[in-house]
């Protein structure tokens, strides 16, 4: 390019990069090196800009695709930047911001050349041009030093091994940027690679032993958040505030691959692209996640992934199982502190999600913070504005919300911390309210956004399996947190309602047209009944478990008790009304035998004397299963000698619980088929086995279970005595 070229529309006429491009081959130890490299022009502010970058210099890329088998000047220049790459260390101890000016510049012209070269031809063709030298026509040479690992290998030493410096700190951007670029593969196939040119250079040979060390330098930049150097800290003038060149290059490619490993957001708004005030902080994690969710190779697991998951804490002095590969350690506190100032992010989310799933490590450690509000807070902000996020970054949110919650002690703990004027919650005026009662309204609002708007059954689900992780452990909810669930039950019962009326009306008119196809209303019912005792499961595990520290939950079912009645009879419901039911019974007398006209303080003062008043073994331990995001079910512990119902796993799709049918006798012979159940009568039939329970000291030694048969998804309920 060299020093004449100042402007973005000078770039196709420079003789330098004609020269580069053309048909004569430069020697790698030409003074034209120098020339070329000698280059500076303002950076790109919009994708305007950057289009115009790629416009100008398409002509001269392909030109060098051509005529690159010939000449081979583009292995030249990677050799030029290979051998400056080496005094680099030295450079940036002695202050040579030329050599560095000039080293960064040979990258940012390799990036742009790879870019174009990805775009347009298949990873054998790329590693040919790698190989291409100066010999006749379209030959090359098959026992060549391989520049293409060196490349990747200088990359990985460039980012783990410079001294992050002012004058530094652009090279280190673009070297982490190119390696993205490289990485990019993937956006020009439809099915995932398992078998590409990343697997071949970054999962073994000489970049593997760099694997524990990029993901640490990675993650450190992360946590730094370095911002670029101000103007004038070194020779070349400064790019932009955003991070120079390359950069907005490379920012591009990476938004591509997002969306791959996003699956485009489909059916979400695009996220606002906030200022990045650390571009190698944004750009390194970016390349993590990359290398994180490459595929394991046919005969190697994934070392990137390895090594996310194995990390520990530099205060843990215990020594890795031999078993661990590619294990270090990193400051967890730092860490902490970056992730949850860093959530406004969709990536840092992703990054969250993922230490918390594969890194057991980082779980228990964050689980046993006493802050944890301050990784909570804006997870649930994400929540709240579901209007302006994409829906991967509302499902990450959510699913982390599901991870933490399947622990007892954050479930407790979330109760006990105490938040005031929460101003992002703009409902009502929050001036005190818990970390957990806040957490319930989040997740209602949510999925009343999902009732009216995106109708997302796993959407549903995840919400709800949540709040039955949290639902035994619910302490002192705020009244509002009360009314809303009651609020959300109200909402499901009225759409029950419609919907079964829009049914009737439909069989109705069906009787007098034979020709007109019912719409599938039985399937929107089941769902709706699905929900709705998900619900009623979450209300009668906090009255079982939690009864006297929830006054407020029980004065919300009294002030709403009338939505309750036409489920009482219900034969999908009946089993896990009869708590409820209960509940609404007892302190419905308690407060008539008080009088008329009572305050609400004097009701909920009935009501914390009716707790300590009502005996704990009227509730009966209703034992079901929360809905579980892997599928697989779950059985709980026999506790009780008599006959009790065990509701069945709420995210299967089963819709009519197992109900006791009079004169059925259970024992250890043959087993009976309850032909009396009310799901016989939708022609099904109901298979039973047994199985012994595992502890053969108690005297619930058989488990029966009753299986659905003629559904298309294996599905059970089970009873013991």
């Amino acid at each position: 390019m060299g020093s004449n070229s100042s402007r973005i529309g000078d770039l196709p006429k420079n003789e330098y990069l004609k020269k580069l491009s053309g048909t004569e081959s430069v020697s790698e130890n030409d003074p034209f090196w120098n020339q070329l490299l000698s280059f500076s022009f303002p950076a790109p502010t919009s994708s305007t800009e950057l289009k115009l970058l790629e416009e100008a210099t398409i002509s001269v890329c392909r030109s060098l695709v051509e005529n690159n088998p010939r000449t081979g000047n583009f292995g030249a220049l990677i050799k030029v930047f290979l051998s400056r790459t080496k005094e680099l260390k030295l450079s940036a101890e002695c202050q040579n911001h030329i050599f560095i000016w000039q080293t960064h510049n040979a990258l940012f012209i390799i990036c742009c050349l790879l870019k174009v070269f990805i775009c347009e031809m298949s990873e054998e063709e790329l590693q040919l041009h790698f190989t291409y030298e100066d010999k006749s026509p379209g030959s090359y040479s098959s026992d060549s030093e391989d520049l293409l690992e060196e490349l990747l290998c200088c990359l990985m030493q460039l980012i783990t091994d410079i001294p992050l410096l002012d004058i530094t700190y652009e090279i280190s951007v673009e070297a982490v940027s190119t390696m993205v670029v490289f990485l990019s593969c993937q956006l020009f196939h439809k099915e995932v690679l398992r078998q590409s040119i990343s697997h071949k250079y970054l999962m073994q040979g000489r970049c593997l032993p760099y694997t524990s060390k990029l993901v640490k330098t990675l993650l450190y930049n992360f946590i730094r958040q370095e911002k670029p150097p101000p103007p004038g800290a070194h020779v070349f003038p400064q790019q932009s505030e955003a991070g120079g060149l390359l950069y907005g290059l490379a920012s591009g490619v990476a938004t591509g691959l997002w969306t791959v490993f996003t699956l485009g957001g489909v059916g979400s708004k695009a996220a606002a692209t906030p200022e990045l005030s650390s571009p190698l902080a944004n750009q390194s994690l970016l390349l993590l996640l990359v290398l994180a969710n490459l595929t394991d190779a046919a005969d190697a697991p994934n070392p990137y992934k390895q090594a996310i998951m194995s990390f520990k804490n530099t205060q843990d002095s215990s020594p890795f199982p031999s078993s661990v590969p590619h294990a270090f350690q990193i400051n967890f506190n730092s860490l902490y502190t970056a992730l949850c100032e860093q959530q406004t992010s969709d990536q840092a989310t992703l990054l969250l999600y993922t230490l918390l799933h594969q890194n057991s490590n980082v779980r228990t450690y964050m689980l046993a913070r006493t802050d944890m509000e301050n990784l909570v807070l804006p997870i649930l902000e994400i929540l709240y504005h579901v209007e302006e996020r994409n829906s991967h970054h509302v499902y990450m949110a959510l699913i982390i919300l599901l991870i933490l919650t399947e622990d007892d002690g954050f479930n407790r703990s979330i109760h006990e911390v105490i938040l005031k004027n929460i101003t992002w919650y703009s409902e009502r005026v929050l001036t005190e309210i818990s970390l957990g009662s806040l957490l319930i309204l989040v997740v209602i609002r949510t999925i009343q956004y999902n009732m009216t708007r995106t109708r997302d059954k796993y959407l549903h689900t995840n919400c709800l399996a949540a709040l039955a992780n949290m639902s035994a452990q619910f302490r002192s909810l705020h009244q509002y947190a009360a009314q809303r669930i009651i609020s959300l039950f109200s909402l499901l019962s009225k759409k029950h309602n419609k919907v079964l009326e829009q049914a009737t009306q439909s069989l109705r008119g069906s009787l007098s047209s034979n020709d007109t196809p019912l719409p599938d209303y039985a399937q929107d019912l089941n769902v709706i009944e699905e929900v709705i005792r998900m619900m009623l499961e979450i209300i009668n595990s906090c009255l079982t478990n939690s009864l006297h520290h929830n006054p407020n939950l029980v004065y919300a079912l009294l002030y709403k008790r009338d939505l309750f009645e036409q489920f009482r009879t219900h034969p999908s419901f009946q089993d896990i009304m009869q708590n409820i039911d209960l509940v609404i019974t007892f302190f419905s007398s308690r407060l008539l035998q008080a009088g008329a006209e009572l305050s609400v303080e004097r009701v909920l003062e009935i009501i914390k004397q009716g707790v300590v008043a009502l005996p704990k073994d009227r509730l009966k331990v209703l034992l079901f299963c929360p809905p579980n995001p892997s599928g697989s079910h779950c059985f709980p512990e026999i506790s009780r000698i008599e006959i009790q119902i065990c509701g069945r796993g709420a995210a299967r799709g089963v819709f009519y619980p197992l109900c006791l049918v009079s004169g059925l006798q259970l024992s250890s012979g043959p087993l009976l088929e309850p032909t009396g159940h009310p799901a016989v009568h939708h022609g099904c039939r109901l298979k039973a086995g047994a199985v012994s329970h595992p502890d053969p000291s108690s005297r619930a030694a058989l488990l029966v279970i009753f299986f659905l048969a003629n559904r298309t998804r294996p599905t059970a309920w089970c009873i013991f005595y």
